[in-house]
């Protein structure tokens, strides 16, 4: 079972089991309260004062729950932040209204969401000033200022063991994440190769068997109607015969060249269809006509590359959970469009892929629109000419 947990889930179970475990140590509080008795001389009855430790800590594990359930697959948002924030504080109100340690332990789990929300040294910050602001806790409960803070910062390299491994996972999942990302860029580049060898194979074969069978059974064809003419009788008809059947193998060459010619075509929804799979935290809907080939390996190779930049944008920059990609041929030109339900903007900034994408569709004649709102996606508007010729023949030099 645990094999199948990536390591943001097992780290979202391992909080959980200590958020739980926290909940007995409380429970026990409550049904021998010792010092809380005393502790609730400042916050009115002791009702009262278990009542508010109880709704922090309920609090505290309903914003876990809901900070946790796509850890690592969207980009930190700003309720995430804010969740972050609700989460440490009520962890040291915890240890406040009971006068114990336990929002100590409860800011460990809290540091195991440190990697994945902040950056590493606000983190650090954010881990060490948390556990000091209990320190007054220890010093209520009678333990002389330096022990205090002793005990704090124990709870400190406790908490940054959690915050190590919680890195650690970080890091690993980002580089599987990158591993599957090339490995799915070199599956889409290996099939396009291999189409490309193909092609250029098969171009190769017509070529040769219209230059070798093809002149030759033209010129036998002309000897044999020569002779026909020069021969009589029963000669005569085996010419006339073994001419015909040279004309018919000369017609059959040629329709078996245009047939390997024709066939020699790139399907682009098999090339882009690997870019698609196993993307984490994005669901993508390909929408690509059937056939939909191109001829030009290198056209089919822009058209990759920008269907990759879309999606690696969906994935790190417009925090998308669906992205629609549909590539349609009108006419002479190949149109995709994609579009996904992200954050968007309300002013475009375009960055090295954006850029990337414009200038290698422009360098075949093509163009590359971007629309895009706040709350609104993106939506990307792509088209390039299918062939040079169709490119020449709208004047553009490609």
């Amino acid at each position: 079972m645990l094999s199948r947990l990536n390591h943001s889930r097992l780290l979202r179970f391992a909080g959980l089991f200590t958020w739980g475990m926290v909940g007995m140590w409380l429970v026990q509080l409550w049904l021998d309260p010792g010092g809380l008795v005393l502790a609730a001389e400042g916050h009115g009855s002791f009702d009262l004062l278990v009542a508010r430790w109880v709704a922090l800590y309920l609090t505290f594990g309903g914003a876990y729950w809901w900070i946790t359930r796509d850890l690592g697959s969207q980009r930190p948002t700003l309720l995430s932040h804010v969740l972050l924030l609700v989460l440490t504080l009520c962890a040291i109100g915890v240890s406040y209204l009971s006068s114990t340690g336990l929002g100590s332990i409860l800011l460990m789990v809290v540091a195991g969401l440190l990697p994945w929300l902040l950056s590493l040294r606000v983190g650090i910050a954010w881990l060490i000033g948390g556990n000091l602001v209990i320190a007054p806790v220890f010093v209520t409960i009678g333990m002389p200022l330096l022990i205090a803070v002793a005990q704090s910062l124990a709870y400190v390299g406790f908490s940054s063991l959690v915050f190590v491994t919680a890195l650690v996972a970080k890091q690993q999942a980002q580089a599987r994440e990158e591993q599957r990302r090339l490995n799915a860029e070199l599956r889409a580049t290996r099939l396009l190769l291999a189409e490309s060898a193909r092609i250029n194979e098969r171009t190769r074969i017509s070529r040769e068997l219209h230059d070798l069978l093809g002149h030759h059974l033209t010129a036998l064809s002309l000897n044999l109607e020569v002779a026909g003419h020069l021969v009589d009788g029963r000669a005569r008809d085996h010419v006339g015969q073994a001419h015909t059947l040279a004309k018919l193998l000369l017609t059959d060459v040629r329709e078996a060249v245009s047939q390997l010619r024709e066939d020699g075509a790139i399907d682009l929804a098999a090339a882009l269809q690997p870019l698609a799979e196993n993307v984490p935290g994005l669901d993508i809907h390909m929408d690509i006509e059937a056939p939909l080939t191109l001829d030009d390996p290198e056209r089919a190779h822009v058209l990759l590359r920008c269907t990759q930049e879309i999606i690696t944008n969906a994935v790190r920059h417009a925090g998308a959970r669906n992205l629609w990609i549909r590539a349609r041929r009108e006419q002479c030109r190949i149109d995709m469009t994609a579009r996904d339900d992200g954050r968007g903007a309300d002013e475009l900034t375009a960055g090295n892929g954006l850029r990337g994408m414009r200038e290698r569709l422009q360098q075949y004649g093509g163009e590359l629109t971007i629309e895009t709102r706040a709350q609104a996606g993106f939506r990307l508007h792509l088209t390039l000419p299918a062939t040079a010729a169709s490119a020449a023949s709208e004047g553009v030099v490609a």
